[in-house]
């Protein structure tokens, strides 16, 4: 076997074993999800003797789970559309002008990866007390956007600093202001950057246990993660109704995910090869 082939089977050996420390998992989760608390510890890898489609039910009704699916929705749509149009906007003025003090205001903003947003917990919890914020989805969203725009910037900057100086300069001279530039020419090339920027801020905002912790206390308010919790007891836990529900949980992001999937592909290699 010559060194091209054997360094491609190796490659995809390597690929291979790590799709199945991911796979593996979520099948023993979906797996336990049709089984009872006392078949999960008797037999965790096995498939269920009663497939118990009541413990979905059972998640449905006892841990509100609509109610909850329906915060973490609103939660999530709304902090991702706000870092999108505030990071889309950001990045197009750094990436396409260049003016004084445009290399620090970049780095301020990519000064925010460097720092986990949960050690500014306590500022966070009084800015949200003074602004009347507590116990309210506007908290969790406000919280959310601040936390990913700093990526949002640092991809979005990146992808505009691509494209063709032409492009904007044949709409000026056609009469196209800016605005009209950066909507109708600028966002939709760079779409997949866009993706990238959702995706990437979808899952920890989808399962963030912390922030609704912190700064929601009303049952209704409560996102999935923090609605979970209904099954852990003082003494016992329903492991069965508990992986259902995250089950339940997991199907939105798998399935957006898969639908977006070519979208994010072609925006992480863009720019990979010339042409």
């Amino acid at each position: 076997m010559n060194r091209p082939m054997s360094g491609r089977v190796a490659a995809q050996a390597v690929l291979l074993l790590n799709a199945f420390l991911v796979l593996a998992p979520m099948v023993i989760m979906g797996l336990s999800a049709f089984k009872s608390t006392r078949e999960i510890f008797q037999n965790p890898f096995g498939l269920p003797g009663v497939w118990r489609w009541e413990n979905f039910a059972r998640v449905w009704v006892e841990a509100k789970f609509a109610l909850y699916f329906r915060n973490s929705i609103l939660v999530t749509i709304a902090s991702i559309v706000i870092v999108m149009i505030l990071g889309a906007m950001a990045g197009y003025a750094l990436g396409r002008f260049r003016f004084g003090g445009n290399d620090l205001l970049y780095l301020y903003f990519l000064s925010g990866l460097m720092l986990p947003i949960r050690l500014g917990i306590i500022p966070l919890f009084i800015l949200m007390r003074n602004l009347h914020l507590l116990d309210t989805l506007w908290a969790l969203i406000l919280t959310y956007a601040a936390s990913g725009l700093p990526s949002a910037v640092f991809i979005l900057t990146g992808f505009f600093r691509t494209l063709p100086a032409d492009l904007d300069s044949a709409a000026r001279i056609d009469g196209a202001g800016e605005w009209l530039i950066f909507q109708r020419i600028m966002v939709p090339l760079v779409r997949p950057a866009l993706v990238i920027v959702a995706v990437y801020n979808l899952i920890p905002i989808w399962n963030d246990f912390f922030f609704p912790l912190v700064f929601i206390q009303t049952d209704r308010l409560k996102t999935l993660p923090l609605g979970m919790t209904t099954f852990f007891g003082q003494y016992s836990t329903d492991w069965g109704a508990l992986f259902a529900g995250l089950t339940l949980a997991a199907l939105p992001v798998v399935t957006l995910y898969a639908l977006l999937s070519q979208q994010f592909i072609r925006g992480l290699t863009a720019g990979a090869v010339k042409g």
